[in-house]
């Protein structure tokens, strides 16, 4: 990583019932938000996604400017290069999991080396209809990974998965993201995801992050 501070958020984003307010600076490369549901966390990764246009205010990652509202500057979802992982599976489901996994780019030997880290072998060759939700979210993980992101993104990316699933996958995970240098930010109500994937936690109330 460089030595610019690696997240730097300010926006605000009016909703209907509340205002959501984030204000955060960090330089750690695993970070958690929590809260109550409904108090803004999943809306606050999709602003860090791009894919909340509304948001007025800063978002630099790693001193790159994906977001400034004052000279109009908006860095599209694509462009910012990161591993997004909502609740919605969104896995295509005219394709294998094998074509899931390699839909963005990633080559044969890498998608299996995923897929035996995150216990998803067995499944390459069905199609989305035929899995659990914890499948779905595995292989949802995996095709993040696999895009080479430069940050990931993870809302409730285990909720589906049993504990000693869970425990695995997560091991595995913070194994990846050292491997390869990977911050990520994780929205998460399950405590031990947390303490075993965050360096840093954050907490949503009432849209106001603090």
């Amino acid at each position: 990583m460089t030595g610019e501070m690696m997240f730097n958020v300010d926006v605000v984003l009016k909703r209907e019932r509340f205002q959501i307010n984030a204000k955060m600076r960090s330089d750690s490369s695993a970070i958690a938000i929590v809260g109550p549901s409904g108090a803004g966390k999943s809306t606050f990764l999709r602003i860090l996604a791009g894919l909340e246009r509304r948001s007025i205010g800063r978002v630099l990652f790693d001193g790159k400017i994906w977001q400034d509202s004052e000279n109009g500057t908006f860095v599209h979802p694509w462009q910012r290069r990161l591993g997004y992982v909502p609740q919605d599976s969104l896995l295509i489901p005219t394709m294998t999991v094998f074509e899931n996994l390699c839909f963005s780019g990633a080559d044969i030997g890498e998608a299996k080396i995923i897929a035996e880290r995150l216990a998803i072998t067995s499944l390459l060759y069905r199609r989305p209809r035929m899995l659990s939700g914890g499948e779905k979210q595995r292989v949802s993980l995996g095709r993040a990974l696999l895009a080479k992101p430069q940050v990931l993104l993870l809302d409730e990316p285990f909720s589906a998965l049993d504990r000693d699933l869970r425990t695995r996958v997560a091991k595995e995970l913070v194994l990846i993201c050292h491997e390869r240098r990977l911050p990520l930010i994780l929205v998460s109500h399950d405590q031990r995801d947390v303490m075993s994937l965050a360096q840093e936690v954050w907490t949503f109330e009432n849209g106001l992050l603090k």
